[in-house]
């Protein structure tokens, strides 16, 4: 029972992961140092989504609801999980590129925007000073 939660729970953890990849460069508006937690994993993200690799979090999934005597599933989180809603069938490379190169631009966009906003208080905005 306590794996079936572990493994439930690993879901979750990756799920919030996954949204964190993607939209993190928006909790960068409200903290700047969130931007120090999210490069680091959008570029696992993204390095993950190009090489077609496997989170650690997968197979620790895996195992878990084995232990729990439930079924395993072949392949990947993303591909178990996430396909079956968001993604069209049939899948191949070059959506899993192009999504890669996606995430990439969003993500540039939002910190260029950021950027503009902080260095000399952003556009139409005037220059707030700290004493």
């Amino acid at each position: 029972m306590s794996e079936r939660i572990a493994a439930d729970l690993i879901v979750v953890l990756h799920l919030a992961f996954i949204l964190f990849v993607g939209l993190g460069a928006l909790l960068s508006l409200r903290w700047k140092a969130a931007a120090w937690l999210h490069l680091p994993a959008l570029a696992w993200g993204v390095t993950i989504e190009f090489t077609h690799g496997v989170c650690p979090l997968t197979p620790l999934e895996q195992r878990l609801r084995l232990a729990a005597g439930e079924a395993g599933y072949p392949g990947s989180f993303i591909g178990h999980y996430l396909l079956p809603l968001i993604y069209p069938a049939g899948l191949d490379e070059r959506f899993q590129y192009a999504l890669g190169i996606v995430l990439i631009i969003f993500n540039l966009a939002v910190y260029a925007w950021v950027l503009l906003r902080r260095s000399a208080g952003g556009p139409g905005r005037p220059r707030r000073r700290r004493f």
